[in-house]
């Protein structure tokens, strides 16, 4: 019998951005009883979760390595706060064509690659975002963490320069495994 595993793909910020982002997950859970997304480490969402078989990870890995090994490094910008009412508070993300570019590449790959038809949520258009709060925030308390939130500042931008995978271990996600973009563009005649 095989076993299914769960697993997505996102960008995971580096240092210092990732503390900082963790720490306001930590401030939701402690200020306004939210701790669901402590569940898994900041990020931004490429591919929302997918079940996999696990004894065919390495072929995921592989895959999601070659792919990433075609995509130029850029920058993300973090731009305030902001949230889509009535549960989910995050740090927004600056409008980037080159993201947007990444997450249809990203999906059309994993259709085409992996046979992967999940990749929207509701058919929602991709909205990307690093998550504070989410469903276990009560709407009382949502409206006052909005409250507290809706004009606070947050501001950074970090190079995405690799894309990670990962997989819930029955209580909380993982990073699996880290691919690599493509470091250079050399081209050889």
């Amino acid at each position: 019998m095989s076993m299914k595993g769960l697993y997505f793909i996102a960008l995971i910020p580096p240092e210092p951005l990732f503390t900082e982002a963790m720490n306001l997950k930590v401030y939701f859970r402690d200020h306004f009883e939210s701790k669901a997304s402590l569940n898994s480490p900041p990020h931004i969402t490429l591919h929302m979760p997918f079940q996999w078989r696990a004894e065919k990870e390495g072929m995921l890995s592989e895959q999601l390595s070659l792919f990433s090994a075609q995509q130029e490094p850029f920058e993300v910008e973090f731009n305030n706060f902001s949230s889509f009412a009535p549960r989910v508070v995050f740090i927004d993300v600056k409008k980037s064509d080159k993201l947007h570019d990444l997450q249809k590449s990203l999906l059309r790959f994993c259709k085409q690659e992996l046979n992967l038809f999940n990749a929207n949520y509701k058919d929602l258009p991709f909205h990307p975002h690093l998550t504070l709060a989410f469903r276990d925030l009560k709407k009382l308390a949502y409206s006052k963490a909005w409250e507290e939130f809706a004009d606070k500042k947050f501001e950074g931008k970090f190079t995405v320069d690799k894309m990670s995978l990962l997989k819930h271990n029955g209580k909380v996600w993982k990073v699996l495994k880290e691919f690599n973009m493509a470091e250079n563009h050399l081209h050889v005649l």
